[in-house]
């Protein structure tokens, strides 16, 4: 009995060195698991990372962004970039001014990796302040429009918008029509509409008259242009036009993109306005018409540059352009994208030739020229 028992122990320790031997074997020619964190740094001291070139971005992240544009638009681009990337976008809306000091306060420590904002004097600003820093992207490059993006690449335009003539279809000929300058000209007394100097729209018009026509030119222009006012200015560009239908004005100075909203608004009254006025694109045999931007700069001390990047490139594609496009009737910063029927029918026109970084320079001259001449 106990000759049994020893043959059979001797027999189960037989088999257990051979499972044993077997495991050894697997462990050293089977599949490698993926790499863990312990890859990168070893635990026998080896560095087993991958070179630096080879590394794959991580999914996923946030990126920051401080912007003082206000548009549904925005935020469903940001969800499209969130689904298609896995980075969290994370935004705190103000007013541009008040987000510049907020971004001076915080200095380094600025959870803030993007500042978007309209008005091109505005993202300058920001540059000259410095809280900004060049973006490095081939990608963004093949995409944004030459003269579209601060000249140090600090801050990438993502659409603009054309500041024209509005002029009531029923009583006014475009024909009568050609530049900003004329319209200070004493046939238009008492026939222009247009918005507060003190809006920022009107300074950086008239910043880019100081640069094109000299402070002298310009100032004679801004008096002409108080002079030859309808009313008193009051409300926004969209109250301007109304204005013109209600036959307070012939012509209002005013931004494409309100007609654009007005022709397929929810109020009934705005679409009708925007059948009944025209559009004029001024200086066309001259300097051209007066754009202005909307851009994001990257923050100096972000800390999620890549992601930052990234959603950039995503918002100046040609899907991403278009959306803008339709949404808000801005114009595309990218060549590539498509336009909305309405700023297709209005045709091409010839632009003001300028660094928008100008409408910045020229911004307190610009308000000091309007508090003298009585443009309120």
């Amino acid at each position: 009995m106990q000759g049994s028992w020893k043959k059979l122990y001797i027999a189960a320790a037989f088999i257990l060195t051979l499972a044993l031997i077997a495991g050894c074997g697997a462990g050293s020619s089977g599949t490698p698991e993926e790499p863990t964190q312990q890859a990168a740094g070893g635990t026998n001291g080896q560095d087993q990372a991958q070179p630096e070139e080879q590394a794959q971005p991580e999914a996923g992240g946030e990126v920051n962004i401080y912007t003082a544009r206000h548009y549904d638009v925005d935020a469903e681009l940001y969800s499209q970039f969130t689904e298609a990337t896995g980075i969290t976008v994370n935004v705190i809306e103000g007013k541009a001014p008040e987000l510049i000091e907020k971004l001076k306060r915080e200095g380094a420590s600025t959870p803030a990796d993007l500042f978007i904002t309209v008005d091109g004097g505005i993202l300058n600003t920001a540059k000259v302040e410095g809280l900004l820093q060049p973006i490095e992207s081939e990608v963004i490059d093949a995409q944004v429009g030459e003269g579209l993006m601060d000249t140090d690449k600090e801050w990438i335009g993502l659409s603009t918008r054309a500041r024209v003539i509005v002029y009531a279809k029923d009583r006014v000929d475009p024909a009568e029509l050609s530049t900003y300058e004329a319209l200070a000209e004493d046939n238009w007394q008492g026939k222009v509409l247009v918005r507060s100097s003190t809006n920022l729209y009107n300074q950086s018009l008239l910043a880019s008259l100081i640069a094109i026509d000299g402070e002298e030119a310009a100032e004679q222009w801004a008096a002409g242009i108080a002079a030859n006012l309808a009313r008193e200015p009051e409300g926004g560009d969209r109250d301007q036009a109304k204005a013109v239908v209600a036959g307070a004005g012939d012509v209002a100075i005013m931004n494409t993109y309100y007609v654009g909203q007005m022709s397929v608004s929810d109020d009934p009254e705005e679409v009708k306005v925007a059948e009944q006025v025209g559009v004029f694109f001024p200086n066309q045999d001259t300097t051209g018409t007066h754009i202005n931007i909307s851009g994001a700069g990257l923050i100096k001390h972000s800390k999620n540059k890549d992601n930052a990047v990234k959603l950039i490139e995503f918002l100046t594609a040609p899907a991403a352009q278009e959306t803008i496009s339709l949404a808000n009737y801005e114009y595309p910063v990218n060549a590539e994208a498509k336009l909305p029927e309405l700023l297709a029918s209005w045709g091409e026109f010839k632009h003001q030739e300028l660094d928008f970084a100008v409408y910045g320079e020229n911004n307190p001259k610009a308000v000091e020229i309007a508090n003298k001449v009585g443009w309120k």
